[in-house]
This record gives structure tokens, C-alpha cells and sequence, in this order.
């Protein structure tokens, strides 16, 4: 049986379940993952965009234009404002995720850190995650 994983917004309104395990984890200190986060990186969590249902969704759609120049089309809960979902432009076949919308986050294991020189001097990351001092040659957050 394939693993589930769901989570959602801190009102309550939005629930979301994600089938399988991720394609991509990646910590990321880009400008838009700071603001989206309200913190010093995002955690994205990308699964195959079928495999992510999104329940009770009253979600609001901002798309934007990301630190690399791709357009970003992020989702969030219209009643509490929590950013939880978006798709990236070169990656239009995956679903990213929010690391912190989870209900058990302990499945996520990140592969890599992109934008790491905007990683404070105080932070230590450890373990095997690549470590990207802009964007990765193919990939994204």
C-alpha cells in the first residue's frame, strides 16, 4: 500500500492528502520562499501532481515571477492566509507542498539546498543534501 500523506491549512479550511512518497524535497533560502514561509528557508515537498487531492479547498491563486525569472503559482487558504501549495513553470507535472502543512512532517528527508548563500552564518545543515549556492543547474526549490 502506497503511503498517504496529509495536512493543512492552521484554520482548518483546506485539508490536502499526498499519495506516495515525494519526487523532490529541497530546503530552499530564495526571497519568495522566505516571504512565503515568514522564516529564513522554505521546505518544499514535490509530488506528481496526480497524486495530490486537495479537500474542502477554498484556495486563492497569486502567481508571481520567482528569484530565477520562472513564474511561481502559489495557493493559499482564502480565510487564513496559510501559503500551502503552488506549481512551478519548468516543473508543471509536479505539485509542491509546504513542508510545515503536513500533520507528521517526519517522512521528509531534504536532497538538496538552493539559494544556501543566503543561509544564515548560524545555521548548521547537516547530512548528505546537496548544497546550491543560487538555483540548481535542473532543478527548483
Amino acid at each position: 500500500m502506497e503511503a498517504i500523506h496529509e495536512g493543512g491549512c492552521v484554520c482548518g479550511a483546506v485539508r490536502f492528502r499526498a499519495i506516495g512518497q515525494p519526487r523532490r524535497v529541497s530546503l530552499c533560502s530564495c526571497s519568495w520562499c522566505r516571504k512565503r514561509t515568514g522564516s529564513l528557508m522554505g521546505v518544499s515537498v514535490y509530488f506528481d501532481k496526480n497524486n495530490v487531492q486537495f479537500i474542502n479547498a477554498e484556495l486563492k491563486t497569486h502567481r508571481l515571477l520567482s528569484d530565477a525569472g520562472r513564474w511561481i503559482e502559489c495557493q493559499f487558504c482564502e480565510h487564513c492566509g496559510s501559503a500551502l501549495t503552488w506549481t512551478l513553470e519548468f516543473l508543471p507535472e509536479y505539485r509542491g507542498i509546504a513542508g510545515g502543512a503536513f500533520d507528521d512532517p517526519m517522512f521528509i528527508q531534504p536532497e538538496r539546498y538552493a539559494y544556501y548563500q543566503n543561509k544564515p552564518e548560524w545555521l548548521e545543515i547537516n547530512g548528505d543534501i546537496s548544497r546550491c549556492p543560487l538555483m540548481p543547474e535542473s532543478s527548483s526549490h
